[in-house]
C-alpha cells in the first residue's frame, strides 16, 4: 500500500469510533480485473454500487503468500495507476466450482451484460490465460474463493 492508499484508509478508520476501527485487522490496496480498461471500469461500477461481489482462483491462496479472503477485510479499491477511490468491506466469503456459479452471483459482480452467460465466457477466458501462464489445467470444476462486499468509504 502506497503512501496516498494509506492516508486514504487512515482518513476513513479516524471517522471511526475506537470500538468500530478495532473490529478491523486486515487491510489491503488493489486494482480490479487484469487490465487498465476493466480496472477503471470496475472502479466505476463499484462506486455506482453496481458491482457488489468478486471471485479468484482458489489455487491463489494456497499456492502464494496472499491470505485468503475474510468477512471483515478491508481493502483501499484503486483504478489501474493506483489512485484510491473506494474503500470496501467484505461482507461473505464462500468457494465454488466454476461450474457451480450462479446468475445471481454473476450479476452481484456487475460486469458485463450482468448475465451468467456473459460472466461464464468472461471468466474463463481470463482464468484460462491465468491458468496457461501458471502452467494449470483449466476446468469446470477449478474452485473459486467468492467474494461479497460493501462500499464504507468513497
Amino acid at each position: 500500500m502506497n503512501e496516498i492508499q494509506k492516508k486514504f484508509l487512515n482518513d476513513y478508520l479516524d471517522s471511526l469510533t475506537l470500538e468500530q476501527r478495532n473490529k478491523y485487522n486486515h487491510f489491503s490496496a488493489d486494482y480490479f480485473c487484469g487490465d487498465e480498461e476493466n480496472a477503471n471500469i470496475c472502479t466505476k461500477l463499484i462506486l455506482a454500487g453496481e458491482k457488489t461481489a468478486t471471485c479468484s482462483m482458489k489455487c491463489w491462496y494456497e499456492n502464494e503468500p496472499e491470505l485468503m479472503p475474510q468477512v471483515g477485510n478491508l481493502m483501499v479499491v484503486t483504478d489501474w495507476s493506483g489512485n484510491p477511490t473506494s474503500i470496501i468491506e467484505t461482507t461473505e466469503v464462500s468457494e465454488s466450482k466454476f461450474s457451480d456459479v450462479t446468475a445471481e452471483f454473476a450479476a452481484l459482480e456487475g460486469e458485463g451484460d450482468k448475465s451468467l452467460e456473459w460472466w461464464r465466457k468472461d471468466h474463463w477466458d481470463f482464468f484460462s490465460k491465468v491458468c496457461e501462464e501458471e502452467g494449470i489445467q483449466p476446468s469446470e470444476d477449478m474452485m473459486l474463493v467468492l467474494e461479497r462486499f460493501k462500499v464504507v468509504h468513497s
